[in-house]
Formats: C-alpha cells, sequence, structure tokens
C-alpha cells in the first residue's frame, strides 16, 4: 500500500533541490542553564569563602549578603541583556550594540582577564581539596598545589584543543549533586554546630574586624558572585532565551544566596572568631595552618564527626569540590575561546584569534595563548592575588553591563526585550531600571575601592586593559578601520538559491562527503513515489566557538555535500530538498527537525555517519530513544527497521 500524500503537501514539487540553511538549533533547557550558571557561580564558595572570611571574621555572613545584592541587581541585567542578545560575549555585546566598537573591545579585554582568572583560581584550588585523600597532604601547600593547578590546566588546554565539549546532563548531575551536598551541610551543621549566641558575640565591630579590613572584604566579596556571564554564552544555545534565561537567572539568585549566608553562619559556628597573641583570627581565613584553601573541607572536619564517618565526608567534599573546580576551569576555558572568537569575528583583535586547527577544527591559539597568562599566575601561587584580581575584571564588565542596558533603554527604547528589568522610574521619557543604577553605581564603587586596596590590581590589572587598548587601536590603524565602527570578517557569499523551504516526509542526516544515492532511493521507497526526502548536512559546533562561528569551510563542504546529493537525487529520480544545520547535539538537532517539518520517517545510514558511528553509535541511540517518528538505521548495506516494533507509524510500500 502507498500512503497518501499528507494534507497540506503541493501538487507538484520541483526536482531541483534548494539549499536552505535553518540555522541554530538551541536545545539547552532552563535546567541546563541552570546547572551550567550554578555551577560556575557556585564553585566559588570553595575559595572565596576562606579569601572572604580572613577579613570579614564574625561579619562574613553580613558581607555575603552585602555583595548578594549587588549580584540581584547584576544578574537581572544580564537577565535582560542575554534575552534581547543570546549571543556570545556577555558585556562586551551588549556594549557593541548601547555604544560602539571601542566601548565593546574594552568590556570585551576587561571579560577576558575575568576568564583567565577563572581558569587559574579554579584549577589552582582543585589540588587543595584533593588533599584530603591519603598520600595528596602535600598538594595543600606550595610548590604542590602549583604543579597541581598546572597539571590541570595543561590536561584541559590538550583535551579542548582536541575538542572536549562540555555536557549538559554531566553539568546537571554535578550541579544537582553540588547543591545537595551543601543543602545537606547547611542541615547537618545547624543541628551539630549552629550557636547564634556565639554568631553574636564574636563579632566587635570596629576591633574584630576592623573598619577598614571590612571594607577590604566587601572589595573581594563580589569574588563568590562571578560566573554570571556564562548566562549570555549559554543564552545562545537556550530553546527560549526570553523565557529560560530569567528563569534560570531566578533559581541561581535564590540558590547561591541561601546557600552563601547558610554555609558562612555554619563556617563561623565550627571555625569561630578567637584571639591569638592580641590578634583577632579564624581559621577558616588562616592559610598555613588553618583552611584558608579548602574552606568547606574545613567545615566537615570541625563538625564533630569522628572515625570512618568523618574520613568519608572529607573524601566525599574533596572528589566533589575537586570535580566542580575541575568543570569550572574547563567552563574558562570554553568561555575565553567563544568570546576571542567573537572578538575576532568583529575584528577586535588579529585573525589569528579565530584560526581553527586543521585537524581538530578547534581555536587552538586562543586557547594556548591565554592559558599561558592563567598558568603564570598559578606559578605566582597567591590566592589572594588571584582573588583580588578576578574581582577587579569582573567588577569592570558587571559595571558596563549596567551602564550599557540603560543606555540602551534610552538609545532603542522600541527594541523587543522578552524580559524587562522591574521597579523602572521614567526620566524625559525613557524607563530607566533602577536596579540597573544602583547595580551600576554599586560595582563602579566596589570596583575603584579594589584599585585603592589592592596594589596588585593597579600593578596587573590596569596594565593589562591599557596594553589591551593599546593593541586594539593599533590593530584598527593597521587594518585601515576607524576605532567605532562595527567590521565583521566576511563570509562565503551563499547561493541565490538559499532559502527556507515547505514541506518534507522523509529526513537523511548528512554528516560527510559521501553521499549515496542508494540511501536517498532507500528512503525515497519509504515515502512513496509522491514523497519528499530532506536531505540534512549537519555540521558539528565544537563547544569552544560560539554558535556563530563561521567555519566558512566546513559550511562549504557541506552545501558541495548537498549538491552532490541533490544531483544523484535528480538521476535517480527522486524529488529531494536540501539543507543544513548547525548543533553542538547532533542527535537531538536531528529530532528537532524531523519534528519541524514532519518527517515520517528518518533514514540513518552509516555510510553517511561520522567515524566513530559506524554501527549503532551514540547519534543513532539518541534517535532510537526519542524517535519523533519511525526511525530505520542501514548498517553493512543492509537496512534494519531498528526502532519497528517500538516506533509509530504504519509500514511503508
Amino acid at each position: 500500500m502507498r500512503r497518501g500524500r499528507p494534507h497540506g503537501l503541493p501538487d507538484t514539487l520541483p526536482v531541483m533541490a534548494r539549499l536552505s540553511e535553518h540555522g541554530l538549533r538551541r536545545t539547552v533547557k532552563v535546567s541546563g542553564l541552570f546547572a551550567t550558571a550554578y555551577g560556575n557561580v557556585g564553585s566559588s564558595i570553595y575559595y572565596a569563602l576562606g579569601l572572604v572570611a580572613a577579613h570579614a571574621l564574625g561579619l562574613t555572613p553580613v558581607v555575603f549578603m552585602c555583595a548578594g545584592g549587588l549580584f540581584v541587581c547584576t544578574a537581572k541585567t544580564y537577565a535582560e541583556g542575554a534575552s534581547m542578545f543570546p549571543e556570545a560575549g556577555g558585556s562586551s555585546s551588549f556594549a557593541r550594540h548601547a555604544f560602539n566598537e571601542l566601548v565593546s573591545f574594552f568590556a570585551g579585554w576587561a571579560l577576558s582577564l575575568d576568564y583567565i582568572l577563572t581558569i587559574a583560581i579554579s584549577a589552582f584550588f582543585v589540588p587543595h581539596y584533593l588533599s584530603a585523600f591519603p598520600g595528596l597532604h602535600a598538594l595543600n601547600n606550595n610548590p604542590g598545589d602549583i604543579f597541581g593547578g598546572l597539571v590541570v590546566v595543561v590536561a584541559l588546554v590538550l583535551l579542548n584543543i582536541r575538542g572536549i565539549g562540555e555536557s549538559a546532563k554531566l553539568n546537571v548531575v554535578l550541579a544537582v549533586l553540588d547543591l545537595s551536598t551543601q543543602v545537606l551541610l547547611v542541615g547537618v551543621g545547624a543541628v551539630l554546630v549552629l550557636d547564634p549566641s556565639l554568631l553574636i558575640n564574636q563579632v566587635h565591630l570596629g576591633t574584630a574586624p576592623t573598619w577598614h579590613e571590612l571594607i577590604f572584604a566587601l572589595s573581594i566579596a563580589m569574588l563568590a558572585y562571578t560566573g554570571i556571564e556564562t548566562v549570555s554564552n549559554m543564552a545562545e544555545e537556550s530553546q527560549d532565551p526570553g523565557k529560560d534565561v530569567p528563569k534560570a537567572v531566578n533559581l541561581v539568585l535564590i540558590a547561591v544566596l541561601g546557600l552563601y549566608a547558610g554555609i558562612s553562619i555554619v563556617a563561623l559556628s565550627a571555625l569561630p572568631v578567637h584571639e591569638v597573641h592580641g590578634k583577632y583570627i579564624t581559621l577558616l581565613g588562616v592559610e598555613k595552618g588553618g583552611f584558608q584553601n579548602d574552606p568547606v573541607l574545613g567545615i566537615v572536619s570541625r563538625l564533630g564527626l569522628h572515625g570512618t564517618v568523618r574520613h568519608i565526608a572529607e573524601y566525599y567534599v574533596g572528589i566533589l569540590a575537586s570535580t566542580i573546580l575541575l568543570v569550572a576551569t574547563n567552563a574558562g576555558l570554553i568561555g575565553i575561546s567563544r568570546l576571542s572568537w567573537s572578538l575576532a569575528e568583529h575584528r577586535q583583535l588579529p585573525s589569528i584569534f579565530s584560526r581553527l586547527h586543521p585537524r581538530y577544527r578547534t581555536p587552538w591559539f586562543t586557547i594556548v595563548f591565554f592559558s599561558l597568562f592563567a598558568a603564570g599566575l598559578i606559578i605566582y601561587g597567591n590566592t589572594n592575588v588571584l582573588g583580588n584580581l578576578y574581582s577587579f575584571g569582573a567588577l569592570l564588565s558587571f559595571t558596563i553591563a549596567h551602564i550599557s542596558i540603560i543606555a540602551l533603554r534610552v538609545k532603542d527604547p522600541d527594541r523587543e526585550r522578552p524580559y524587562r528589568l522591574p521597579l523602572n522610574v521614567r526620566i524625559r521619557g525613557s524607563a530607566i531600571p533602577t536596579t540597573a543604577v544602583i547595580g551600576g553605581i554599586g560595582t563602579a564603587v566596589v570596583w575603584v575601592s579594589v584599585v585603592i586596596l589592592h596594589t596588585e590590581t593597579r600593578y596587573v590589572g590596569i596594565p593589562w586593559m591599557v596594553l589591551g587598548i593599546c593593541g586594539y587601536v593599533y590593530y584598527r590603524k593597521k587594518q585601515g578601520l576607524d576605532l567605532f565602527s562595527t567590521h565583521r570578517i566576511p563570509r562565503a557569499e551563499r547561493p541565490p538559491d538559499f532559502q527556507a523551504l515547505g514541506y518534507r516526509t522523509a529526513l537523511v542526516p548528512i554528516f560527510g562527503g559521501d553521499i549515496s544515492a542508494a540511501a536517498l532511493a532507500s528512503a525515497a521507497k519509504l515515502i512513496g513515489y509522491e514523497g519528499v526526502v530532506y536531505a540534512v548536512f549537519v555540521l558539528p559546533v565544537p563547544s569552544q566557538l560560539s554558535l556563530e562561528a563561521g567555519l566558512e569551510e566546513e559550511e562549504e563542504a557541506g552545501r558541495s555535500a548537498l549538491e552532490s546529493a541533490r544531483v544523484q537525487a535528480r538521476r535517480a529520480g527522486i524529488k529531494i530538498h536540501t539543507g543544513l544545520i548547525r548543533t553542538r547535539n547532533p542527535g537531538a538537532a536531528i529530532v528537532d527537525e524531523a519534528r519541524r517539518v514532519g518527517a515520517d520517517v528518518i533514514y540513518w545510514s552509516t555510510l553517511h555517519a561520522p567515524a566513530g558511528e559506524r554501527q549503532i553509535g551514540p547519534t543513532a541511540v539518541y534517535l532510537l530513544g526519542k524517535r519523533p517518528c519511525r526511525v530505520i538505521v542501514e548498517t553493512e548495506n543492509r537496512p534494519e527497521a531498528v526502532a519497528e516494533v517500538a516506533a509509530a507509524g504504519a509500514a511503508r510500500a
């Protein structure tokens, strides 16, 4: 029997195929956005707690909450910006739309320092938490932690050059484990060691801490909340940025603020402030003989647990913390590569920063270049310096983000804003968000205090910004470009018939240049003589690159493959449409495309599959698990209806 033509399909369809690029396959949901953002922001507790407590002492929870107020304003600002511009770059992207390329580069260069510090400080603290295991105690001090941090960076650099990706499912699992562990830690601590009177009595404002130390602590407390830029990078992969990004931001705010307050309170109950030789200290903030390098392990060790239970708890926290910090280090590498690609694409950095490895197709130069700076900071081996520099770059980026969002409210009030900041005030006809104003003033003031109070920011941070601006001016002048206008790297022109299509009934995914007319004919037989085959070339985009990355050579190869498919289909009398999609998850992209075009069957031929999928590989398993329609898998020149029993739909003649 032959199935009739689907409702709405035209009576005649041209044999000549039309190329269509349906753009990016957005597959990340709210859970994925939350997990990735929380993993980056929440990982800061493993080092920020000790650095802040060293100066804030008994007022550590208060300092975290004050900094948390600025974080709320900043996170909301990023929610509006990322929902408007779901693209890599964060504050750099916001500044480009609000002002010009010079301001955009300034923000991007400050953000690059932030990513370098993410790599350095996260990698540097991995060995500190691994020191919880027997035989690894040397990793908690120099030079063990320096060597361990360098090993982490080198290993991840090599893996990223080869094309390691971020796993959304792994991020969700780790985020849930980390969140659950911290909630459990707060709960157990509240039962075993919480003492409200002790918390109050250990505060002697003006003495412990002194006013100077309190201000000093406030200036580095924002270190605990850096990582919100991740929302911007992930927004380009969100299924619905306008709705998903604000929801994810709200979840991150609730989780991070609540846990930072709870953990810092439990920490000061387990490791209270006491006087030693006329000086007030808490072991939470002492580097030698204390727990500044591994504050969460310090809390576990002082909960009153004994024997095997204590060892198991320490080992668990050690492995979980090191894993979370490892993921944060990798996120820094991916973030800096996406950011530098965006800057290079807009001709703010030399084109070498967008050069791909000839074999692995990853931005190897960018990864190596910025990792060398991170390695240099690790070799310096001072956690306080790393934390202060981290705050320098992050606060500068936050301030520019706030200013950009305010400027866009004045400059472009009619732009569609899927999410709008609340509490707006009308000024000369423009709705100015008060949260952005408060956040901008607050982050600017804290940034100034960081520069004044921390000498390393004057000797490293400011020279870094000056060097970047001088390099930008030199590069632009050498290229004959002005400093303010947008100039993107030209891409290969698309064929004149590159346009969207209408109806499809069978989907044939293509990954390589080997196009099998037999596979297309087999798919055509499944849908009948009057059916239409839709051959789609799937272009995987490495996680290190923005989804907007050029990849001109790969796209051109894809178009050539599709043209070959079109020619062979025409010779065989098959009606075919072709398309090209870009994605990080081939399986999800194919399922999404099949649903979008209303495909009745997906015909997966191993001749079109990448190496490693010659039999039933990960993509085929994903298709069979999700199967939006019938899935036929052809292996070893023999079509097998693998999903025949469970798949929906009647058999075709």
